[in-house]
């Protein structure tokens, strides 16, 4: 695997950044993740408009232009040979001194890797999910606005390693309030008498770009579709409940803290709106 680092390809073992980069010492950056699908980049243009729009929320320099960013994603691919398979985009506040201050940090860092990626195995997309409300609760937006995808994930990884130690396969994150906000790395839908409904943005969900083309396509069929708060009890009494994302694409999920969802197995809804979700994944996107 070749990765690329500040405008140059490296080999796997020589891809190094600086024990000063603040991106290490602080998690202060940003990035995306990009699904690659039968030679092209989905979604490619929303993502990097994503990133655009965190940069100028941590106000972060980019230091490439974005037609340049986007040269560089293709190329990564093209390096390594990806056509089926997933891209890490890395922006560092860059190296600075032992201080929080992104003033003693120059000159920004792009990272780019891409790779092959599956986050669960097939036989939960067939047999679903099991998921728990954890302890740990999603940053509220005063802290820190979920629309930015920063490189500081403690918040869910804490979540991931409680689901993990009750033998889950993903773990559901209430905001300050109550609510369900979303997973540790997915977004989370209902089913409910034939409507759709996903916890709203502002309820300290991110604005996943995998949500936003489910939303689309579960409307283009006349599925009615509803942004607004959840409850577990919503969860539990729901007919179906799939989570979304990049890496997950979209996948089933039969129980929810110990409580089976519907017929304790993935309902029509879901199966449809995973169906419609491939074919556009085969069928979009920039060519590499």
């Amino acid at each position: 695997m070749k990765i690329y680092i500040d405008g140059t390809f490296y080999e796997q073992a020589d891809a190094k950044v600086s024990v000063l980069d603040h991106g290490l010492l602080y998690g202060d950056g940003i990035f995306e993740g990009i699904r690659v699908y039968n030679g092209r980049v989905f979604l490619f243009e929303e993502h990097l408009e994503r990133l655009v729009d965190s940069a100028k929320a941590i106000m972060l320099n980019l230091p490439l232009s974005v037609a340049e960013i986007r040269e560089a994603t293709l190329e990564a691919c093209r390096q390594n040979g990806v056509r089926e398979g997933y891209v890490r985009l890395v922006v560092t506040r860059g190296v600075g001194s032992l201080g929080l201050s992104p003033d003693s940090c120059p000159q920004a860092s792009i990272i780019i890797i891409a790779d092959a990626i599956r986050l669960y195995p097939e036989k939960y997309y067939e047999d679903g999910l099991r998921v728990v409300t954890v302890p740990t609760q999603r940053i509220p937006p005063a802290a820190l606005s979920p629309s930015i995808k920063s490189l500081n994930y403690l918040n869910n990884i804490l979540a991931k390693i409680e689901c993990q130690q009750a033998g889950a396969q993903e773990a559901i994150m209430l905001n300050h309030e109550g609510y369900v906000a979303e997973c540790s790395g997915d977004n989370v839908f209902t089913v409910k008498k034939g409507i759709v409904t996903t916890p709203p943005i502002w309820s300290g969900a991110l604005a996943g770009l995998t949500r936003r083309c489910v939303i689309d396509l579960a409307r283009q069929t006349g599925r009615e579709v509803r942004e607004t708060v959840l409850t577990r009890y919503d969860l539990f009494v729901a007919d179906e409940v799939f989570l979304t994302g990049t890496a997950a694409e979209v996948v089933p999920v039969v129980d929810v803290d110990g409580r089976p969802i519907g017929t304790g197995k993935p309902g029509p809804v879901t199966g449809d709106l995973m169906r419609r979700f491939r074919e556009l994944t085969r069928l979009t996107g920039v060519a590499i």
